[in-house]
C-alpha cells in the first residue's frame, strides 16, 4: 500500500557569514518534489563557498534526493546538517553514498 498523506515539502534558504548558505529541508522529497531542493541550490545558494543542506526534518526521502545530494557535492563543498533521519541514514547506508557525505550533527539551521 502507498502512503496516504504526503508532507509537501519546503526549502528554506540562510545566508551566513564567509559564503555559507544553510539550505533547511523539511518534508517529504522524492521525483516529483525533489525539484525544490535543487532549484533553491542552482538559484539562491548558487554562490556558496559552504553549502550546508539541514536534513534534520526531511520525512521521506527516495534516489532522487539522493541524487540531488551527490551532484551537490560533485559541485561544491557540502555538508549535511543534522540529526540524520533514520530513513535518509539507511539510504545513504545501502546505496554505499553514506561515506561521500561530511556531517555536521549540530543543527545550525537551528542557531540564530
Amino acid at each position: 500500500m502507498g502512503r496516504v498523506f504526503v508532507e509537501s515539502p519546503t526549502v528554506t534558504v540562510r545566508s551566513e557569514a564567509d559564503g555559507v548558505y544553510v539550505v533547511a529541508c523539511k518534508g517529504e522529497f522524492d521525483q516529483d518534489t525533489v525539484g525544490v531542493l535543487a532549484d533553491a541550490c542552482d538559484g539562491e545558494a548558487s554562490g556558496a563557498s559552504l553549502l550546508v543542506v539541514d536534513v534534520a526534518g526531511v520525512l521521506f526521502a527516495d534516489s532522487a534526493f539522493l541524487n540531488v545530494l551527490i551532484r551537490l557535492r560533485n559541485t561544491r563543498r557540502l555538508v549535511l546538517a543534522g540529526p540524520v533521519p533514520h530513513q535518509l541514514h539507511r539510504l545513504l547506508e545501502l546505496t554505499g553514498a553514506l561515506a561521500l557525505f561530511e556531517f555536521r550533527e549540530e543543527d545550525s539551521a537551528q542557531a540564530g
